[in-house]
């Protein structure tokens, strides 16, 4: 089997999932694993599908006809690097927002050698002291050589305001 990585950017619509599951199983191919949203009435995500290599390329084909998706790009899956002397840990992170968060959060993890799994993210207002809050979870590969509490740390050094939650994964 072939595995492919679907990104699709579309206007949100109703049915807009289905029609891609249905371009996907018509072509044989199975869905592993995906990240969907919406976003501002607009439909983003990231698909893995693994398809019988003969029928890629139809399947990439068929998947750009589907209509209301302004994107849809089809790549062949990579090999992972290997994480086994990793550890899996998971970060919340909240604090005030301002403009470059995300850039100083990720430069802080990356700096370590700390490979993001997965990341969401989200602003909200502060109910209490007004403005808006930004928060983060993060899942990472930690490097065995890495302290998590210094990274957590670090972290909180960006700003005063930002507290940061560890957990160990798996």
């Amino acid at each position: 089997m072939t595995t492919l990585v679907l990104t699709v950017v579309g206007n949100d619509r109703a049915g807009i999932v289905a029609a891609v599951a249905d371009v996907v199983s018509e072509h044989g191919g199975n869905w592993e694993n995906s990240q969907l949203a919406e976003l501002a009435s607009a439909f983003a995500g990231i698909i893995e599908v693994s398809v019988a290599p003969a029928r890629a390329e139809a399947l990439g084909d068929a998947l750009g006809g589907i209509a209301g998706l302004l994107t849809i790009a089809v790549q062949a899956g990579g090999l992972r690097e290997d994480t086994s002397a990793a550890r899996r840990f998971s970060f919340e992170i909240l604090g005030n927002d301002r403009p470059g968060i995300v850039r100083e959060v990720t430069s802080a993890l990356s700096a370590r050698g700390v490979s993001i799994d997965r990341m969401t993210t989200a602003t909200r207002d502060a109910a209490m002291a007004g403005g808006r809050l930004f928060e983060a979870a993060i899942t990472a590969s930690v490097p065995a050589s890495v302290d998590v509490d210094e990274l957590a740390l670090d972290i909180e050094r960006l700003a005063t305001e930002i507290q940061v939650d560890v957990t160990r994964g798996d």
